[in-house]
């Protein structure tokens, strides 16, 4: 891949990621926050406005402000700014590896951005789920985050079946 075409692509997965997901958190402040939950699809899907001070699920949302600072504003930071050094530099990713790791740079960076601008907070308002079996409260970014682990799953396990081969025929 040439290092034009990776940084277009890279360029357009995370503006596209970002940009997506800080347009829908408007939507969700203007739209959602102060007003009851809002139902769709039967119960499949819920539009429910929340701001999670800590990371995934909550994790890590009960600790001191300044230790969830240094971990999950300052350090969730520093990893994304490594990520995104190594995204952009390394000639030794795939067209499916690049787009995966964009779309969990994009994801993190928009997450990482609410918090810096929201005073640690983050922007959930997604739930989905069938009765009583349903997600955490989630964000576009989450998704373009979990999107990206996968695509970056199946691209490894697509890689290492390429580099096995077929097998050798007994000496």
């Amino acid at each position: 891949m040439s290092p034009w075409y990776r940084l277009t692509l890279i360029s357009l997965v995370l503006a596209g990621t970002v940009g997506c997901d800080q347009a829908t958190k408007q939507l969700a402040i203007s739209g959602l926050r102060g007003e009851p939950g809002q139902s769709f699809l039967g119960g499949l899907l819920r539009l429910s406005y929340a701001e999670n001070p800590g990371a995934f699920l909550s994790l890590f949302g009960g600790l001191a402000g300044p230790a969830r600072f240094w971990l999950l504003t300052a350090g969730v930071g520093a990893l994304l700014l490594g990520m995104l050094v190594y995204l952009v530099t390394s000639g030794r990713l795939g067209r499916l590896h690049s787009l995966a790791l964009a779309l969990g740079v994009g994801g993190g960076l928009s997450n990482w951005l609410d918090r810096v601008l929201n005073d640690g907070r983050v922007v959930d308002f997604i739930i989905v789920g069938v009765g009583p079996v349903r997600t955490g409260v989630f964000n576009v970014a989450d998704v373009a985050i979990m999107l990206g682990l996968g695509l970056f799953l199946l691209s490894a396990r697509a890689r290492s079946a390429a580099d096995s081969g077929p097998p050798s025929p007994a000496a």
